[in-house]
């Protein structure tokens, strides 16, 4: 069985781009707290604007 695709919120999208942004953390940080790959932390970071 396979395991079921996540689906992440405009809302939790915003908020981890955003740290990403500030820079307190590195980006594998960001990656490990919230269990996200970190390619797509530097894409949503690059949508953020």
């Amino acid at each position: 069985m396979s395991a079921k695709r996540r689906r992440f919120t405009a809302q939790f999208k915003a908020n981890v781009a955003m740290e990403a942004v500030k820079g307190q953390r590195t980006i594998e940080e960001l990656a490990g707290l919230y269990q996200v790959h970190p390619s797509r932390i530097t894409a949503w970071k690059k949508t953020s604007g």
